[in-house]
């Protein structure tokens, strides 16, 4: 598949690490570094405009080595980027950890990952099938 893309950053376009990468790592397009404090959130942008084929979008996903080594997530995650969005991509980094930490012009702060969807027809009804599951929510298999 080709995606149309736009690059004012000067970063490389993005692109896939090994033969099996699911996503692309992006970059940050800072003119100056930003420190991100404990708790602070920021909106780091990328320079990278694209266009995506109907049926498709954009998922912006955390880079697993910034969350572990310096606790960097993106903090909307996954962000959605949809088909007819022409913008700047553009990435809502959180600090969870307790140390300031500096993101740098060219910096990896995302993966991005091109994925097809289904769009839903919805139809109501007054019942809905029931399960074995039902109701069942969040713990409700137990802890083991």
């Amino acid at each position: 598949m080709k995606i149309r893309i736009i690059n004012k950053s000067n970063n490389k376009l993005p692109r896939y690490s090994t033969d099996k990468s699911a996503g692309v790592d992006l970059r940050a397009n800072l003119k100056n570094s930003i420190t991100l404090k404990p708790l602070e959130r920021a909106l780091v942008p990328t320079g990278l405009f694209i266009e995506l084929p109907d049926g498709y979008e954009a998922q912006i996903r955390p880079r697993s080595g910034l969350a572990i080594k310096n606790g960097i997530t993106v903090l909307n995650a996954p962000g959605t980027i949809d088909a007819d969005y022409r913008g700047e991509i553009e990435v809502v980094l959180i600090n969870l950890s307790y140390e300031n930490v500096k993101i740098n012009n060219g910096d990896r702060i995302c993966q991005m990952v091109i994925s097809k969807h289904e769009k839903a027809i919805f139809k109501e009804v007054k019942v809905l099938n029931i399960t074995k599951r039902g109701k069942g929510g969040f713990g409700h298999t137990g802890n083991k």
